[in-house]
């Protein structure tokens, strides 16, 4: 029984250290940094043989190389795949086996990382196909979007376009509505003067699109007087519905931008610190009043989190099991700084297993509390660090410092 739970125990460390080194960005280890290179190496080979042999002149002197990178790199996407997939549990720690492979292989990351080397390998098996899966290929240019995780400013623009999806949509939809109002009165107004251009609403629909969103290609275009008139309403129309997602998206930048700064300003100058503590059945703020719980001056109670709902707190609200109480306390300059860590033990970890008597740190660090399973522990000697705990420490510096 020890040895099944030993040998387990490894499994589970090599999966992490397996997973650490596929996730995007973990870079504590040689070999994950190498990985992530490694990974960004390959798709650019990849892209760039894709492109490069549509030419006439690559294809005819470098066909064998561009082949054979295509051939490389893909079967690197596969072998990636199958990692991603052999991890899915640690990415979905709270699923079993068989649920973390599903939810991983049916997200938009997975299929993604599916399309971008099964489609190579289809033809072998179904040959009729082959042109329509080469056109399945095209979805290893969105393996691109792994890259966004390198850099924290391309995810502001993830997080613009999230923030202001329901604006986007519904300008969109009011491009569309304008876009069918547009072909049906262009329609009823030009079909009698040019029947062979205005053949049918579909055709109204190609001239609205080409008005509304660009300049027009001159292939479609009224003849008549009342046609005319109407296309420069439309025409106009157009500017104004095009600069609406923009201007909504350069909004939504502003406001991020704006919001990080801020942040970052009222976190450097007024030294506010932001604490979220979730309550139990047992903990002694619990059905009692934010009135009654005699805190100190410095720190007070800013939101409470309750369930789906954000309250603003009262004197008389009483606090309830499973609230998230956000507190927040001003910092004392006066005091020896303290810089506290969190550090969260993974599998791999090389503090995993071991006694906090027996882990190696700093005489200035101090474990001061670990969170298992949502519960505190106040840390002992002989206290055992398993996977998944979350090691609280702070790190006291010496006086030379502070010069």
């Amino acid at each position: 029984m020890a040895e099944v739970k030993t040998s387990k125990a490894r499994f589970n460390r090599f999966r992490a250290k397996v997973f650490n080194m596929v996730s995007t960005g973990v870079i504590d280890e040689p070999l994950n940094r190498f990985y992530d290179v490694l990974s960004i190496i390959a798709l650019a080979l990849n892209l760039f043989a894709a492109f490069a042999i549509t030419f006439d002149y690559m294809e005819e002197h470098y066909k064998g190389l561009l082949l054979a990178i295509e051939a490389v790199t893909t079967f690197f996407f596969a072998i990636d795949y199958c990692l991603r997939v052999f991890t899915a549990k640690e990415l979905y720690p709270k699923f079993s086996e068989q649920k973390s492979v599903l939810r991983y292989v049916f997200s938009f990351t997975g299929l993604i990382d599916l399309l971008s080397f099964l489609p190579y390998y289809l033809p072998v098996f179904f040959p009729a196909g082959s042109a329509v899966f080469r056109m399945f290929r095209v979805a290893r240019i969105l393996r691109l979007f792994r890259i966004n995780s390198y850099y924290d400013q391309l995810n502001v623009i993830t997080e613009v376009l999230y923030s202001k999806k329901q604006q986007l949509l519904a300008s969109v939809f009011i491009i569309l509505i304008l876009m069918l109002a547009s072909s049906l009165c262009m329609y009823s107004v030009e079909h009698d003067a040019q029947p062979d251009v205005f053949q049918n609403a579909f055709s109204g629909i190609w001239w609205a699109t080409s008005t509304l969103l660009t300049v027009g290609y001159g292939d479609i275009y009224p003849v008549t007087i009342m046609g005319k008139i109407l296309g420069i309403f439309i025409s106009f129309l157009g500017v104004g519905m095009v600069a609406i997602p923009t201007g909504i998206i350069s909004a939504g930048f502003v406001e991020q931008y704006q919001k990080l700064k801020t942040v970052g300003d009222y976190a450097e100058e007024e030294n506010i610190h932001f604490i979220r503590a979730k309550l139990s059945e047992k903990d002694s703020w619990t059905g009692k009043k934010i009135i009654d719980l005699h805190m100190p001056k410095d720190i007070m109670i800013v939101a409470i989190q309750r369930k789906k709902d954000t309250i603003i707190p009262r004197g008389q609200t009483v606090l309830e099991s499973g609230d998230i109480v956000v507190m927040c306390a001003e910092k004392i300059k006066e005091i020896q700084p303290i810089d506290l860590k969190e550090i969260t033990i993974n599998e791999g970890h090389s503090w995993n297993g071991l006694a906090i008597k027996d882990i190696d740190i700093s005489r200035q660090s101090y474990i001061f509390m670990i969170r298992r399973k949502g519960k505190a522990i106040i840390p002992r000697g002989s206290l055992v660090i398993k996977a998944g705990d979350v090691v609280l420490l702070y790190e006291k510096h010496p006086k030379s410092d502070l010069a």
